[in-house]
């Protein structure tokens, strides 16, 4: 820690939603990060809801989970890839937990008997839980991105709670970064920045005036238009930065310091700092990005797969995984739906690996089961994570083993083969959301697998995110059949991966390795998978040469 006391940074957006203020905070995290402080971002999203776990992805995007069990909004994801903090329970609000925490109060009586209201109470819980992180642990900036758009009603009260705060805390004590979007007007050729006016005069008639300005475009802004912007907006010229579409959200950060945001901001908060970030090995790993020797193609075989966020941590750990081989993954989106025994080869046969994703419920189970065969019977690199792996156990079962009607008891009650079984301490669970085995558990290897060779160690921690496991009582005859258990929870007995001999890469895992991966740390069987395809691929181009 290089600060005496702790520096705040608040990111609001304006104008339209998706602007991008989750990559933003993690960009400007990782800048100060460079710089040898120590920082760490909180989520604060104003809808009821009490975590996102309960939330469509098709609305929401995937449901992401930190090392103690939270589900979360996916912007955690890109805090902890960005800059590889652990995130907990503590970095993710909602205002679901703001109302339960303030009635909860109310019920024991700590109000004595007062009304309660939005102010002072609920903005009072809101600053506490902004502060919260800093009173646990010693950081040097914490970076708090307010979720929604300006004007929303639900925004109101973190709006107020951080012109409290700031008033409170000292205006160099703290930092606003408000991100608006600035749309391109074809017809007229020229950019249009009357609705970041509006935005920061909404802000303005909340009592806020931001001190820094990143604008959102399609193109890049010329400088009349950013000393404009300045200038109606009230905020320094070299305060106005642009965030322009990139090939890559890795770009970000580097774009940002090339305009010099982390020195304005360090220049808001007071602080003498001529240092350079170290910024070398980020830069490495954008180029790789960017400039890849070979592309590989892969199927992601989901239901979710008209909406790529909801898979968005398994789309960046391929990112992560391309870049440690210096190649492009070009992941496929293939409808568990849509796919049969009819089309697997139509859909399939030009894939160099099948990666059949996490899920629940029973829509495309019988999808995602075909795709498990397809790669099964042809060798290509098969990789499936939690219901990916449940699919592989059932078409094991059916295909190899002749046991016609298993299946998972989640899809069906009364199957008499319930190959992959409800958790014991989940069968009195009624309740959902944060109910389900959630966060890091310890997972023991089994000497010369594939996973072991993967994490080159036969200890591992990863993130879990299920009710259903495989039914232990089926495993003796997995073993002799060929699909191996090489790796177990050590207190439960739990398996948590299977593999499959005889075939060059078929791993099937219960945990989420994606929450895990980095930039700076790939999740190892996400660098091993794409390994395999890339080998799979060169295999079958030497073929086709032969011929």
């Amino acid at each position: 820690m290089k600060l005496s006391k702790p520096k705040y940074i608040f990111v609001t957006g304006g104008v339209a939603s998706s602007l991008g203020k989750g990559v933003i905070s993690a960009s400007v995290a990782r800048l100060l990060q460079a710089r040898g402080y120590s920082v760490t971002v909180q989520k604060f999203d104003p809808y009821i809801n009490a975590d996102p776990g309960r939330l469509n992805p098709y609305e929401h995007g995937e449901s992401y989970v930190t090392e103690d069990g939270t589900e979360c909004d996916l912007d955690l994801g890109h805090y902890e890839r960005f800059t590889s903090i652990t995130t907990t329970t503590n970095n993710t609000v909602t205002t679901g937990k703001i109302y339960k925490s303030i009635l909860e109060k109310e019920s024991r009586g700590e109000y004595l008997g007062k009304t309660v209201q939005v102010v002072p109470h609920i903005t009072d819980e809101i600053k506490r839980r902004i502060q919260l992180l800093g009173a646990t642990k010693k950081y040097d900036v914490i970076i708090s991105e307010i979720g929604g758009t300006v004007g929303d009603i639900e925004s109101l009260p973190y709006i107020e709670s951080v012109r409290q705060l700031r008033n409170e805390l000292g205006y160099q004590n703290s930092v606003l970064i408000h991100l608006a979007w600035v749309p391109y007007m074809a017809v007229a050729s020229e950019h249009k920045t009357k609705p970041t006016q509006h935005s920061v005069k909404e802000l303005q008639a909340e009592g806020i005036q931001p001190d820094i300005l990143v604008l959102r475009a399609e193109h890049p802004l010329p400088d009349d238009v950013r000393r404009k912007v300045a200038l109606f907006c009230n905020v320094t010229h070299d305060a106005v930065v642009e965030s322009i579409d990139k090939p890559t959200i890795y770009e970000v950060p580097l774009s940002m310091h090339a305009q010099h945001l982390d020195d304005v901001i360090l220049k808001k908060f007071g602080i003498q700092d001529d240092g350079e970030p170290d910024l070398e090995s980020w830069s490495e790993f954008v180029e790789k990005i960017k400039h890849p020797k070979q592309t590989v193609h892969v199927a992601l075989v989901g239901k979710y797969t008209e909406l790529p966020d909801a898979y968005k941590s398994i789309n960046e750990s391929f990112i992560h995984a391309g870049a440690a081989h210096t190649a492009k993954v070009k992941v496929h989106y293939i409808s568990a739906e849509e796919l049969s025994a009819a089309n697997a080869e139509e859909l399939l046969g030009q894939m160099s690996g099948v990666f059949v994703a996490p899920g629940s419920g029973p829509r495309g189970i019988e999808g995602k089961i075909e795709a498990v065969r397809y790669a099964r019977e042809h060798n290509v690199p098969f990789f499936g994570v939690c219901l990916g792996m449940q699919s592989a156990i059932i078409e094991f079962a059916r295909n190899v083993l002749g046991i016609s009607d298993a299946h998972s008891a989640e899809m069906d009650t009364k199957t008499k083969n319930a190959v992959i079984d409800i958790m014991e301490e989940q069968k009195k669970v009624t309740a959902k959301g944060g109910t389900m085995r959630l966060g890091g558990y310890q997972c023991s290897l089994k000497a010369g697998s594939k996973a072991a060779e993967a994490y080159g160690t036969d200890s591992i921690v990863e993130r879990h995110r299920h009710r259903y496991e495989f039914n232990s009582a089926y495993q003796s005859q997995f073993e002799q059949a060929g699909m191996i258990v090489t790796g177990t929870n050590p207190e439960t007995g739990l398996v948590e991966v299977v593999e499959l001999q005889g075939h060059p890469w078929f791993v099937g895992v219960q945990f989420n390795p994606e929450y895990h991966s980095r930039v700076s740390n790939p999740a190892p069987l996400f660098v091993a998978f794409v390994g395999a395809a890339l080998e799979y691929q060169k295999q079958n181009q030497k073929a086709e040469t032969a011929e």
